[in-house]
């Protein structure tokens, strides 16, 4: 065995790639896991020897400092799709956070205005301090050495990817592509997107929409289709009692004979504004579009065509050519004008902060009452439906 050319392990070339993608995941476990849903969010709390497990094994092989990263995402969050955010590929474009993702995330974490706001109660202990964030790079070495130790020659390559694998994932395809490309289950007023629903590879932060609909949830699918690898780390760890989960989105539904609004209806309805807004859309706008389109003329179908998503879609922004095409459309059916002036309505009833609990039930049975007296049945079934929307209170779903 020649130790230069193939390291201590010996490794076949099938054992070297099982054995890299170990590595990869381990590290993406430690960014989903410790970096974004416990320190950032405080979906769940981490044992002690979990939590220091993965900074070590970041600062091997990342060389990220917890409250760079952290202050980072939280502004992400409260600048989302503005001048301000960090990495907006409808700000600076999707070619630039691809390819100069991580030059973006440095950048950012040299503004020292950003990590005071939005990077408190992140580690702030001694290791922290003189290891982790002073000798950041060190860990990166290290991880040089033994990559070259262990796998020998090829463990350049090996390095390589590891060095890769978050710029690229996290910096690229979640920052870039996520609020690019994609599926939406909820309408939320920024761009995120869900990439596709089987991902491996990224810890199940692809699923990027369900995160900006619940932030604080730490469990990122939410149809039973959609596969979340990292929960599944954090229910291993929460079963041999390493974690606790703290909160997961609760489920919602509607009673059926429910008629009066109440307190928990109000507080159901904000919590979930996104996913009511999202069954707007399909329940009651798409249907009256649809209704439009089939006696229209050509020239209404073309905009009604144009209309449609600025009608249903909460993060296009409306410039002054949307609006105008927004009004023209409205001006041509009345139906289209009333179920749109509801949605917006409704919108206003949870950002409207100045009602007391008693004003905003009252309000929103009010909606409820005026939706069923428009003749419009869609709308009517909706109003039921909002009736009896409550939600479950779910801690390991």
């Amino acid at each position: 065995m020649n130790l230069i050319s193939d390291g201590l392990l010996n490794l076949s070339w099938f054992s070297i790639i099982l054995t890299t993608l170990v590595l990869t995941q381990i590290t993406i476990a430690s960014v989903t896991i410790y970096l974004h849903r416990h320190q950032t969010h405080h979906a769940l709390t981490l044992h002690p020897i979990v939590s220091h497990f993965f900074r070590f094994w970041l600062w091997l092989t990342t060389g990220t400092v917890t409250k760079e990263w952290v202050a980072i995402h939280r502004k992400h969050h409260a600048k989302c799709e503005t001048v301000e955010d960090p990495h907006s590929p409808k700000i600076l474009g999707l070619k630039k956070l691809m390819l100069q993702g991580a030059e973006l995330y440095q950048a950012e974490a040299r503004n020292q205005e950003t990590l005071d706001k939005y990077g408190k109660g992140t580690p702030d202990d001694w290791l922290e301090k003189n290891i982790y964030t002073r000798g950041r790079y060190v860990g990166i070495n290290i991880m040089l050495l033994l990559d070259l130790m262990f796998f020998g020659v090829i463990g350049l390559t090996v390095f390589a990817i590891q060095m890769l694998w978050i710029p690229f994932w996290a910096a690229g395809v979640i920052n870039g592509v996520a609020h690019y490309f994609g599926y939406r289950n909820f309408e939320t007023p920024d761009a995120s997107r869900n990439i596709i629903p089987w991902g491996f590879f990224i810890g199940g932060e692809e699923l990027h929409n369900n995160h900006h609909a619940y932030p604080s949830s730490a469990k990122l699918s939410n149809k039973w289709w959609e596969f979340d690898i990292g929960w599944l780390y954090i229910r291993t760890l929460s079963f041999i009692n390493l974690a606790k989960i703290k909160k997961v989105a609760p489920r919602v539904y509607s009673e059926i004979n429910k008629q009066r609004i109440d307190m928990d209806t109000v507080r159901a309805l904000a919590h979930h504004r996104f996913h009511i807004i999202k069954v707007y859309g399909r329940q009651v706008i798409k249907p009256a579009i649809q209704e439009e389109y089939q006696r229209a003329g050509q020239s209404y179908k073309s905009l009604l065509d144009a209309a449609r998503k600025l009608l249903i879609r909460e993060d296009i922004k409306q410039d002054k050519k949307s609006h105008e095409t927004i009004q023209r459309t409205l001006e041509r059916s009345e139906t289209l004008a009333t179920v749109y002036q509801f949605k917006q309505q409704l919108k206003d009833l949870w950002s409207n902060t100045k009602h007391d609990q008693g004003k905003r039930i009252e309000r929103m049975q009010k909606w409820c009452i005026d939706a069923e007296k428009t003749g419009i049945v869609a709308l009517e079934e909706f109003a039921q439906y909002l009736r009896g929307y409550t939600e479950i209170k779910m801690i390991n779903a």
